[in-house]
């Protein structure tokens, strides 16, 4: 079993302090599971995962609408918070505390597979590994939606780049305390879904600040990828 390189701030500075307790979807996810769910099943019958899940806002939006759910994040008050909101409004979902590096479900078991900037807070290795059991947990023709900052984003000049390519201690921009974090390049993007995958869209997304207190730019990576 390979080892998750978790970030003990999402623990016990974030999601144990009532932080980012999200309650409803990303627009980008909505947007991806209505673009990209196969049209040739009911929806009661197409099953979505979502890695680094926390507390599930995103497969609340999905499990409501009549898909199948399941949800990993390393964060116990998370998945707690999560699985108490789908108990509340009787809702179905697998939502697991793990290890997303060693996917706990069977081979082909998925349709559509989110990655909601889970994968940018471990190193760029683990990303690759990460990426590896997606695909492995992806249906053949599923699709994979990663969503990860840009080496373009203003938080990435102002930290400290670690030897296993992640930034760390960042002191500014729009994503200070969070943990240490991986930019990726266009290049490096495109590499991630080289084999095994066809990359059916890559967008970058640059949001300039002009506001008196704006604190830098912020440009994150949206990749689309169908298992081959």
């Amino acid at each position: 079993m390979k080892t998750l390189e978790f970030d003990p701030v999402w623990e016990q500075e974030i999601y144990s302090q009532g932080k980012h307790l999200n309650r409803y979807p990303f627009d980008a996810v909505v947007s991806f599971v209505y673009r990209w769910r196969p049209r040739d099943k009911p929806i009661a019958e197409t099953d979505v995962i979502e890695l680094g899940c926390g507390t599930a806002n995103n497969l609340w939006f999905a499990a409501r609408e009549g898909f199948r759910v399941a949800g990993i994040d390393a964060s116990t008050s998370a998945i707690s918070h999560a699985r108490r909101r789908f108990a509340d409004e009787r809702l179905a979902g697998d939502l697991r505390c793990g290890n997303f590096l060693d996917l706990p479900w069977a081979d082909d078991s998925f349709d559509l597979a989110i990655d909601r900037c889970s994968l940018t807070c471990i190193s760029p290795d683990a990303r690759r590994d990460a990426v590896a059991e997606v695909r492995r947990v992806l249906q053949p023709g599923g699709v994979f939606f990663c969503n990860g900052y840009s080496e373009r984003h203003a938080s990435a000049r102002l930290g400290e780049r670690q030897a296993d390519g992640r930034t760390t201690a960042i002191r500014g921009g729009t994503l200070t305390g969070v943990g240490g974090l991986t930019f990726s390049s266009k290049a490096e993007m495109q590499d991630l879904f080289a084999e095994g995958w066809e990359l059916l869209r890559l967008e970058h997304l640059l949001l300039e600040d002009n506001s008196p207190q704006a604190v830098g730019d912020h440009a994150e990576w949206r990749a689309i990828a169908r298992k081959t």
